[in-house]
């Protein structure tokens, strides 16, 4: 099935900046955590970066969010716009790094945190101090099941579930889902929406042991580009050095890192 490509959902007027309490929430807690002073300009050496990272922009030069709703959620792994953007993803909730916490905080680092509850299991309090510091926490259901090919009453328990998991835990219901293994078909879509869902989040490309790879398209990060910083597999470089790697690429591409949630 074709990704959506939302450029006309981009150009409806009327499309403004979420206004959801939970999201305004993300941004507070980030900006909260800003660092400040001396200590802010050599946070960004602590991580293994040259340079701090360029600030992104205040608003969107284009934003998703708040699009007039369409029946089903379209799929998105890059969104169109002309600030020199990407977005950080990360599954799962396998890894558990509480320097990853310290990292987020001291680089300020807009990520999306996409959760199964099986695999976060009694870890959700590593994620609470996550998005204490500002990252946003989104669905990835609740067992990690391939969903296409999966009957309706199927895909909305997976997704529904654990959108109830996280607001039992967080107080919120995400807007966003990753479905497991990018596998979706129409019912995935139908069934999100039912659980009120408002895109279904793949990715361009993935941050791996051996660096990026990409999905589709130019084997170069774009503006507007959603990665996705693949779980360790026992193998290869842990989380902070995986993502201070791609963050190296990003500057060296002089681009920034920027809230998903803030454009989809």
């Amino acid at each position: 099935m074709a990704l959506t490509t939302l450029a006309a959902l981009v150009a409806l007027p009327g499309c403004a900046q979420s206004v959801d309490p939970i999201e305004r929430l993300g941004k507070k807690a980030a900006a909260r955590v800003r660092p400040h002073g001396p200590a802010a300009e050599q946070a960004y050496r602590r991580w293994g970066l040259t340079a701090p990272l360029t600030p992104a922009p205040a608003r969107p030069a284009r934003s998703l969010a708040g699009s007039p709703g369409a029946a089903v959620p379209p799929v998105v792994d890059h969104v169109p716009t002309a600030d020199r953007v990407v977005f950080l993803t990360y599954d799962d909730g396998a890894e558990r790094d509480p320097r990853f916490v310290d990292m987020v905080r001291e680089l300020r680092l807009p990520v999306s945190l996409f959760l199964t509850d099986s695999v976060v299991g009694p870890g959700y309090a590593h994620f609470a101090r996550l998005r204490s510091v500002g990252a946003g926490i989104q669905n990835h259901t609740l067992d990690h099941p391939v969903l296409r090919g999966l009957p309706y009453a199927g895909q909305r328990a997976e997704i529904c579930g654990q959108q109830d998991k996280l607001r039992a835990r967080f107080g919120l219901r995400p807007r966003l889902l990753r479905p497991p293994h990018g596998a979706y078909d129409a019912t995935t879509r139908r069934a999100a929406a039912d659980c009120g869902i408002a895109a279904v989040v793949l990715w361009r490309a993935a941050m791996g042991p051996a660096g990026l790879t990409y999905t589709h398209g130019p084997r170069h990060l774009r503006p507007g580009d959603v990665v996705a910083v693949a779980p360790d597999e026992s193998t290869g470089p842990g989380l902070r050095e995986r993502t201070t790697r791609l963050l190296r690429q990003i500057q060296r591409q002089h681009l920034t890192v920027a809230r998903l949630e803030d454009y989809v």
